[in-house]
């Protein structure tokens, strides 16, 4: 059921891209609106595109009688509940309520969320591939980067939408027909008291799910199964490692869909996506298409196309017999793993950043087998180095080019140099994405030439 938000007053808080989402939405709804954040006009990109709405803004702090008289507090995902105005607001009895929470409630086509620890962004592009070559009108987007809000303006046969642990948290009657669960390892702990507490809000995707849902699950990851054992959704497995699960399996060079019967064989040949985690990715992205009835033919010709995002172990260069990959969207540990997992030993690991709470040691292993050399950069290099101490050379770089041109200086011909994070960007750049960026254009301008030793 549609939300009516003629006359009301509206506070959103958080000036991101969400945040300037809903205000559109919000202002072509009737709605009044005030948008808060805490940062000032000139530190939020993409302002001037809300010039010439009839809105308030409220920035560089929060003004707290604007939340006492709201109706209504729609907040973006990166701002947490229990911040000053939004536990006001709490107490007043006003409602919070998330984007996608107020997106949802508009859509009535069928609804794919996809959350998890990592693999989100791929696993949801992929989806999307799949319903669009299906010939589909899909909106894809969530926490990839397009506000689901943006999705409610034009008819469309279905949703995909990358969900993220924060927004999740603001969901009420949130329904999707499919909901996937990728992984679950530590991340967040910057936000969350705890591991338990992140793991919680993952698992809200399913909070309103019944039978008639279906539940996606990695049933090789033990956290899922433990945390999923109650859910009342239809749950479907996947299971690189090949464990008789129904759902998608592997075996071997294939992936084999045992659904009910049916005995579907796909070659993994011809994935052009590389990497351990990428399997798991596909295998994870063919299942709600196949239930909604796709061709199972169709679907992985359009995964086997998908050649991988930006920033997700993209490879920049290959340079005197070094290939450079940027995985700037690596932010955890857990991600970083999977990276250095399906490369060759010898790399050159660029990591670092502003820390949320991770575990760095959980690294030592995989360090210790693949990486030679380890530069850290940014607020969490000390942490990072102390934790990772003696598990390989370990150097602190001043920042990116002094970290790249290193690289460039130390890794021997057939090695790898890895940019994989493990931490936010927002110590030093505004996303991950920036970050990528200027990380690929330091490595496009590294001398073709050999430097005389």
């Amino acid at each position: 059921m549609k939300l009516d938000f003629k006359n009301k007053r509206i506070v959103v808080i958080g000036a991101g891209r969400s945040g300037q989402a809903l205000v559109r939405f919000l202002v072509e709804r009737g709605a009044t609106v005030a948008l808060s954040d805490l940062r000032q006009r000139e530190q939020i990109e993409g302002l001037a595109a809300l010039q010439g709405l009839p809105i308030r803004f409220d920035l560089g702090g929060h003004s707290l009688e604007l939340f006492e008289q709201a109706d209504l507090i729609a907040v973006s995902p990166g701002v947490p509940l229990d911040c000053e105005p939004l536990r006001l607001a709490a107490s007043c009895g006003i409602p919070l309520l998330g984007e996608i929470e107020i997106a949802a409630q508009e859509i009535t086509a069928p609804i794919i969320g996809v959350t998890g620890t990592n693999g989100k962004s791929t696993t949801t592009s992929l989806i999307g591939k799949i319903m669009q070559a299906w010939g589909k009108n899909v909106f894809v987007g969530g926490n990839l980067g397009t506000p689901l809000v943006d999705g409610c303006s034009t008819e469309i046969d279905g949703a995909v939408v990358e969900l993220s642990s924060f927004q999740l948290e603001s969901i009420d009657k949130f329904h999707p027909a499919i909901g996937l669960l990728l992984n679950l390892s530590s991340d967040h702990l910057d936000r969350y008291p705890d591991l338990q507490s992140y793991y919680q809000a993952k698992l809200r995707l399913f909070r309103n799910m019944s039978a008639a849902d279906f539940a996606v699950l990695n049933a090789d990851d033990v956290e899922v199964c433990r945390l999923t054992a109650d859910l009342k959704a239809t749950k479907v497995w996947f299971s690189r490692s090949g464990r008789q699960v129904e759902g998608m399996v592997r075996f071997g060079d294939r992936l084999v869909w045992n659904w009910h019967g049916a005995d579907i064989q796909l070659p993994l040949t011809e994935l052009q996506l590389s990497g351990e985690h990428n399997v798991e990715n596909a295998m994870a992205a063919m299942i709600p298409p196949l239930l909604q009835g796709c061709p199972a033919d169709l679907a992985w010709q359009a995964v086997c196309s998908f050649a991988g995002l930006e920033h997700r172990m993209q490879l920049v260069r290959q340079l005197h017999g070094v290939n450079w990959y940027n995985d700037s969207k690596g932010t955890n540990v857990g991600s970083v793993m999977k990276s250095l997992a399906g490369l060759p030993g010898d790399v050159t690991l660029i990591a670092g950043g502003r820390d949320k709470g991770s575990d760095y040691t959980l690294l030592r292993p995989l360090l210790e087998k693949k990486v030679k050399h380890l530069l850290l950069l940014g607020e969490a290099a000390e942490k990072m180095a102390a934790e990772l101490s003696g598990s390989c050379e370990i150097r602190i770089a001043a920042g990116m080019e002094s970290a790249v041109q290193q690289a460039y200086e130390m890794t021997s011909p057939s090695g790898t140099v890895l940019l994989s994070p493990a931490c936010s960007s927002f110590d030093m750049f505004r996303n991950y994405q920036v970050r990528g960026d200027e990380f690929e254009r330091l490595v496009r301008e590294l001398p073709a030439e050999e430097v005389a030793s």
